[in-house]
Formats: C-alpha cells, sequence, structure tokens
C-alpha cells in the first residue's frame, strides 16, 4: 500500500538512502532539506522536493500542500564537535527545528513520526557494554543532549496529542554518500583522504571504540518500524565494538594507502567507548544488521573511488 511520507533530510546521507527506497516500495515521498550538508543530486528525481529549513515557519506550507500521513525526520545539525563550539545554534536546529515539525504534523494530521535519535551520543559514557536501550542517559555533548530532548519532546506531543512516534538511537552509521561530517564522519574521512594521497590523523589513541553500522541496515531498520501503530524507542547498530585505530586499518588496506599513522588530540564531547544492544529491535522485528564493517567499508571506499565522485 502506498503512503505519503515526508523525510526531512532527505538530501542527506540516510535521507537519500531512505527516499530511494521508500520510492521503490512504492511511497510517495515529500523532501525537505536547506542542503547545507544535503546535495540536490542525492535526491531520487521522483520525491517533490523543498529546500526549506526544518526551523522556518514556512514548512506549514508543505504539510498543508502534501498532507504526509508519516513523518521521518532525519535532518539535524549533527556533528558533536561544532555543537561543543555552538550550543546555541545545535540547539536551534535540533530543538526548536523539531518542535516546529512537530507542531505542524500535529496541526495537519501527521500519524506518526519517526526520529532519528542517537544511540552513539545520549548515552555519553556507557556502564554496560552493549548499552540497552535502559541505559541512564548522560550525553557529554550539547549534540547528545538536543537529540534527548528530541525524544523528550515526542513522548510529550504523544502523550498530550496521540501522535505516534518510534526514536531510533543509531550507531555510528557510515556507507556511500557519507559527508566527512557528523557522528561516522571518521569513515568518509579517512576513506577520501587515503584515496587522495593524503595524511588523515587519529584523534586521540584510536584504541576508542564506536558501533559501526552500515546505511542499508539502518534504512531496513526504519523501514520494519515505519508502520503508524509502531512505536517505542530502539537501538540501531551491530553490537559490535571496534576501535577507530581497527577502522582506520581496514581503510588503509582496502584504499592502498601509504600513509603513516599520526595521532592527534582527542576531542571534547566524545565518549570514549560505545556499543549498543539490538536485542528490542531484533526480537520485535527480526531485524539485524546484514552488512559487515568489512563488506561496508569496501562497498563505502569503491563508492568514493568512483569515477564523479569529488573525494
Amino acid at each position: 500500500m502506498s503512503t505519503k511520507v515526508l523525510v526531512t533530510g532527505g538530501a542527506g546521507f540516510i535521507g537519500s538512502h531512505l527516499v530511494d527506497r521508500l520510492i521503490q516500495e512504492g511511497n510517495q515521498v515529500i523532501v525537505v532539506d536547506n542542503l547545507s550538508t544535503g546535495k540536490r543530486k542525492n535526491v531520487n528525481k521522483k520525491a517533490q522536493f523543498y529546500k526549506m529549513d526544518i526551523q522556518s515557519k514556512r514548512i506549514e506550507r508543505v504539510f498543508r500542500n502534501e498532507r504526509p500521513l508519516i513523518v521521518v525526520h532525519l535532518a539535524a545539525q549533527m556533528n558533536v564537535r561544532h555543537s561543543t563550539e555552538d550550543p546555541g545554534f545545535d540547539a536551534q536546529v535540533n530543538i526548536l527545528g523539531t518542535i516546529n515539525i512537530l507542531e505542524h504534523a500535529v496541526k495537519h494530521g501527521v500519524r506518526k513520526v519517526t526520529f532519528a535519535s542517537s544511540g552513539g551520543a545520549i548515552y555519553g559514557e556507557q556502564e554496560v557494554f552493549p548499552a540497552s536501550e535502559s541505559h541512564r542517559t548522560d550525553p557529554l555533548s550539547p549534540y547528545g543532549i538536543s537529540k534527548l530532548a528530541g525524544e523528550k519532546y515526542l513522548a510529550y506531543y504523544a502523550s498530550s496529542t496521540g501522535l505516534r512516534y518510534v526514536a531510533l538511537r543509531f550507531g555510528n552509521v557510515y556507507g556511500p554518500r557519507q559527508d566527512s561530517e557528523g557522528e561516522a564522519g571518521v569513515v568518509a574521512i579517512f576513506s577520501k583522504q587515503m584515496l587522495n594521497g593524503g595524511q588523515p590523523i587519529v584523534n586521540g589513541t584510536g584504541k576508542q571504540t564506536r558501533d559501526f553500522v552500515y546505511v542499508d541496515d539502518v534504512v531496513e531498520a526504519i523501514m520494519v518500524t515505519l508502520d503508524e501503530d509502531i512505536q517505542g524507542i530502539y537501538n540501531v547498530g551491530t553490537g559490535q565494538e571496534t576501535t577507530v585505530n581497527e577502522c582506520y586499518g581496514i581503510i588503509k588496506e582496502l584504499t592502498k594507502s601509504q600513509c603513516k599513522d599520526l595521532y592527534g588530540a582527542a576531542k571534547k564531547g566524545e565518549q570514549f567507548r560505545s556499543v549498543l544492544d539490538v536485542t528490542k529491535i531484533r526480537e520485535k522485528f527480526g531485524w539485524d544488521p546484514q552488512v559487515s564493517l568489512q563488506e561496508g567499508l569496501n562497498r563505502t571506499v569503491e563508492f568514493f573511488q568512483s569515477p564523479g565522485i569529488k573525494t
């Protein structure tokens, strides 16, 4: 059955992959993106595109004209470091922008909102490995705080208006079309620099760990939780802890790079170890990541190697 879905951030990395999949499955898709990090060329030709900021009052026009049933809210200020340098901007986009979307969603009859949260950032320094959804939330960065606030606002709107929602706490998403900004940007940064004969710098010791999850697996998680009757908070990761050094080593092999192993200062606001327990989404929906880190990195490097891709 065809559903009308609005994807904020649909010109971005995860968003554009999701839009392709939604259209492939016969849905009508509306994309809202201000193109600050997204790219117009990423937007599927069959989607209805609005160049617009999620903070804009004009967004009401999109809801009024298009009447989406489901909103997938991916648009965000997604750079942890930037959030520590400019917490006000982060809050404007991620908190006020989200409220703007939710206000219009309620006003114009949206049934359900799927929200991109962050398993990487909202738990803070984990006490348990991997972290389940019940792990305490103690974010170390304004980005993590704003993502957690987004979840709390969703819960508020759900209880006060009946709007349904799913919050998906993503691990470190990587893959083709990834920008070198954002949470898992390290994969794009290392790949691009090594392919260009550059010299990447590993922040800190490189022993910090992340839960790297491939973009197609993330899109699948969004799809299996999309139905308007499905609600709740779910981690989306692999349950596998990978050090930045391991990730760096695989990319170095794949790109046949001759670069040296250089280390710089650790970055503010980033936790040392991060890995997500995905038992809940697995048991409820049978979702499991299908793409191994080796295979995912191989596909990512191949994408950045292909002609016409600016690295």
